[in-house]
């Protein structure tokens, strides 16, 4: 079960990449008269992701493929994969969870600002 494990963590890494890569791809493809960045479904599914996980992090309700993730390594939380470890290590940080929630709140508002400030097509 640890390649399915290791499957949901790169899938998770991917998530987060297009979450913060989205962002700096509109604002750069505004800047670079880059039509492609106003396509609504890219957008929606842009602003819906980063809304997740504002929301989960807001109500502190653990993502559910990080719990999907231990649940396949483990069957609980618990020791972690090579993988795991590494991803883990340059995306996590012992800080606490307000600080995170607040961050993904704000980081929710940025896109949320984006949207309106360089629109997509209608």
């Amino acid at each position: 079960m640890n390649w399915l494990a290791d499957t949901v963590l790169v899938v998770h890494a991917l998530i987060i990449l297009f979450i913060v890569g989205g962002l700096i791809a509109i604002w750069a493809g505004a800047r670079l008269k880059r039509g492609w960045i106003r396509n609504p479904a890219f957008r929606q599914v842009h602003l819906v992701a980063i809304g997740v996980v504002a929301i989960l992090a807001v109500l502190d309700i653990p993502c559910p493929l990080t719990v999907l993730e231990d649940w396949l390594r483990t069957g609980r939380v618990g020791l972690q994969g090579i993988v795991q470890r590494w991803v883990s290590y340059w995306l996590y940080y012992d800080l606490p969870g307000w600080l995170f929630a607040t961050a993904y709140a704000a980081f929710l508002l940025v896109v949320a600002v984006t949207w309106f400030r360089i629109p997509p097509r209608s």
